[in-house]
């Protein structure tokens, strides 16, 4: 079974930039894909960013490029969400999502399409 760890979060003041870490571990040895989502409070869970484990190839909802950035450290089973420019609006809990089974394909925005979750960062933003 799979674990997956966040971390990294907290208060950040509007402008200013946070790394969040998501460490995999377990049964990740056939993991296809590693996502971030956020949730506000009062709001559905929205997708941030996909990378597909094995190319490294990164998807991003549109109104996250630029200001965020996904990387991994593939040996670590570990994957970032490197966030500039942060906006109060960013406030929201974190995710990480795995899909191990590869069921997000062109689906990639859909939390249904991801079978294993961490428990979540807190990233607040405000002045």
């Amino acid at each position: 079974q799979a674990r997956l760890v966040e971390s990294g979060g907290g208060l950040v003041l509007p402008g200013g930039s946070l790394t969040l870490s998501c460490a995999a571990s377990g049964r990740t040895g056939s993991t296809y894909a590693m996502a971030w989502f956020r949730q506000a409070p009062g709001k559905e869970r929205e997708f941030v960013a996909r990378i597909r484990w094995s190319s490294g190839f990164i998807d991003y909802a549109d109104s996250k490029k630029g200001r965020f950035t996904v990387s991994r450290e593939y040996a670590e089973n570990t994957v970032y969400l490197h966030m500039n420019s942060l906006k109060p609006e960013d406030t929201a809990v974190y995710y990480c999502a795995a899909d191990l089974l590869g069921t997000s394909g062109g689906m990639y925005y859909d939390a249904q399409r991801y079978d294993t979750w961490g428990q979540g960062t807190q990233v607040t933003v405000s002045s």
